[in-house]
C-alpha cells in the first residue's frame, strides 16, 4: 500500500471516529482533498484509492490539470476568487468555497446568468476577526444575507471559515462552534437551510467534524511523505 493510500485511509478513519464521537453519521462529512501544487499523476493515485473530490485554488493550474484526469471527478474552488477569474472558474467547479463579499457574489450571479448556470457557493465568514483573513464579519453577514439570498442565479448552500493558526487543534473549536451557531441562527431567521459548513484543515479537521463540519479541506496531511 502506498503512502498516499495509507494517509487517505487514516484521514477517513479519523473523520469517521470524530463524527461518531459527536453522535453524527460519518456519511454526513465529505473530504475535500486539497490538490493544489500536486501533479495530476499524484492525484490519479488518490483516485485509485477512491477519492473523487478535490480542491484547487489556482485557476491556471486547474485549467491545465483537470483535463488530464477522469471526467467523473468533482472539483471545488477553495481560494480567494477575484472578479476577473469568475468566468473561468464557474464552468470547472461545482462549488465555490470562498465568496467573501457582496460585490463578488453579484459578479458570480451576473456571469452565471450569462452562462446559463446556477453557481453553488459558500459564504466565507471571518469568525476570528483577523485582519489577514478574507470574509464577511458575522455582523455584516447578518446585514447582507437577505440580499445575497435574493440574487436569482446563486445557490447559497452554507458557510466556510478558517480558524487562526494554532499549535493545537483544540484552539480552533470555539471558532467552528461559532460558525455553526451563526449558521443555525441565520438559517432559522431566513428560512433557508444553509446545510453546508466547510471548516477544518489538516491540523484541526477532527475538531471541525465534532463541531458540525460537512466538508473538511485536507491537503498536507494527505500528501505528506508522498
Amino acid at each position: 500500500m502506498s503512502t498516499l493510500t495509507e494517509n487517505l485511509e487514516s484521514i477517513r478513519a479519523r473523520i469517521a471516529a470524530a463524527a461518531r464521537r459527536s453522535g453524527r453519521d460519518p456519511g454526513e462529512v465529505e473530504l475535500v482533498a486539497i490538490s493544489k501544487t500536486h501533479p495530476a499523476e499524484m492525484l490519479r493515485e488518490a483516485v485509485d484509492a477512491g477519492q473523487n473530490l478535490f480542491g484547487e485554488s489556482r485557476i491556471q493550474e486547474a485549467l491545465e490539470k483537470i483535463p488530464l484526469l477522469p471526467g467523473r471527478l468533482r472539483w471545488h474552488f477553495i481560494g480567494h476568487l477575484q472578479s476577473n477569474k469568475v468566468r473561468k472558474v464557474l464552468p470547472l467547479f461545482e462549488l465555490i468555497h470562498g465568496v467573501d463579499s457582496l460585490g463578488i457574489a453579484r459578479d458570480i450571479d451576473r456571469i452565471g446568468t450569462e452562462l446559463g448556470i446556477h453557481p453553488r457557493i459558500l459564504l466565507e465568514v471571518n469568525v476570528s476577526g483577523e485582519g489577514s483573513k478574507h470574509g464577511f464579519s458575522p455582523p455584516v453577514l447578518e446585514q447582507t444575507l437577505e440580499e445575497l439570498l435574493s440574487l436569482p442565479r446563486l445557490q447559497v448552500e452554507g458557510f466556510m471559515t478558517m480558524a487562526p493558526l494554532s499549535p493545537t487543534a483544540e484552539a480552533s473549536r470555539s471558532f467552528f462552534s461559532a460558525l455553526r451557531g451563526l449558521r443555525d441562527r441565520l438559517a432559522s431567521s431566513s428560512g433557508v437551510p444553509l446545510p453546508t459548513l466547510s471548516m477544518g484543515m489538516s491540523g484541526d479537521f477532527e475538531v471541525a467534524v465534532e463541531e458540525g463540519a460537512t466538508l473538511v479541506r485536507v491537503g498536507s496531511a494527505l500528501f505528506s511523505g508522498c
